[in-house]
């Protein structure tokens, strides 16, 4: 084999992004792009490796490369093909060799705290079905009130950068604030905290610096609660659920701005509107 050589693959990038309607703190209705995520599971001569959530544009690539920085192919020229079936969620990557020793190979693994690990599928889903989450209505001004007290938080991220943050909310107070190096880690760390104190999660709200994925969403309906805040964006998985499982779903929330992807119906619009609005329905490419 040459030294140019590259294994049989597919070309199975899809769009990153969708489109999905939004309605703004003026009651605007928007259509806006939110990241799109999807469960991609990686196997090597049948043996299952692990599933990442992913964007999808370059699968093939992706799955290449994990599994080089995993250690578990050093040669390139090992790979026969790369192959993705996005009707089964899976790249199917085959040896040369056909080796069956890929459980020896993995040995002892560590999973890592940063914001693109995940493995919350499995029995979890099912479980989730069993969930009865009641929202309730939250005030526009109290909204307000709430983001105003929240950013004096963020003490590492001030200092240091490079955390996210997560709390555990009443009305317009923080109960509970929590940054670490994953959002995962600090969301871990506040349910903890719910279930050492017996604290519900019925009446709350939870807030995070980071991104509204599917295991976001999966972490907050686990400890009950009905609305999920974030400054950050979201993806299309984490809408979807958060739709299924009746949570309220806020992004971009700073200062007086947010944008409700679920659940407009439990906010209580409250602050006068500005005399005039010219841009009912902005779109944004």
């Amino acid at each position: 084999m040459s030294s140019n050589y590259r294994p049989e693959m597919t070309n199975s990038g899809l769009s990153p992004t969708c489109a999905v309607l939004a309605t703004d703190e003026y009651q605007n209705t928007r259509e806006l792009h939110i990241a799109e995520e999807r469960p991609l599971t990686i196997y090597i001569d049948s043996y299952e490796i692990v599933t990442l959530m992913t964007l999808g544009t370059q699968p093939e690539i992706l799955a290449l490369g994990y599994i080089k920085n995993q250690g578990l192919v050093s040669d390139l020229k090992e790979i026969k093909s790369v192959q993705v079936d996005w009707d089964v969620n899976a790249v199917a990557i085959t040896s040369f060799s056909g080796r069956d020793d890929w459980t020896d190979k993995l040995g002892p693994r560590i999973v890592t705290t940063g914001c693109g690990q995940g493995t919350v599928f499995g029995n979890i889903m099912e479980e989730l079905d069993e969930l009865d989450i009641q929202g309730f209505d939250i005030k526009q001004s109290d909204l307000y009130a709430l983001l105003r007290n929240l950013s004096s938080n963020n003490e590492v991220y001030k200092n240091a950068g490079a955390v996210h943050g997560c709390a555990l909310c009443h009305e317009t107070e923080s109960l509970i604030f929590i940054e670490d190096v994953g959002r995962h880690n600090a969301v871990d760390a506040i349910a903890g905290k719910m279930w050492l104190e017996n604290i519900s999660g019925d009446d709350k709200i939870f807030y995070t610096t980071g991104r509204l994925t599917s295991e976001m969403v999966i972490k907050v309906a686990q400890m009950k609660i009905p609305v999920l805040l974030s400054r950050s964006g979201l993806t299309q998985m984490g809408l979807n659920l958060a739709r299924d499982l009746n949570i309220t779903l806020l992004s971009r929330a700073k200062n007086k701005h947010f944008l409700i992807y679920n659940g407009k119906e439990n906010i209580v619009f409250d602050t006068e509107l500005p005399p005039k609005l010219e841009v009912a329905n902005i779109k944004k490419d």
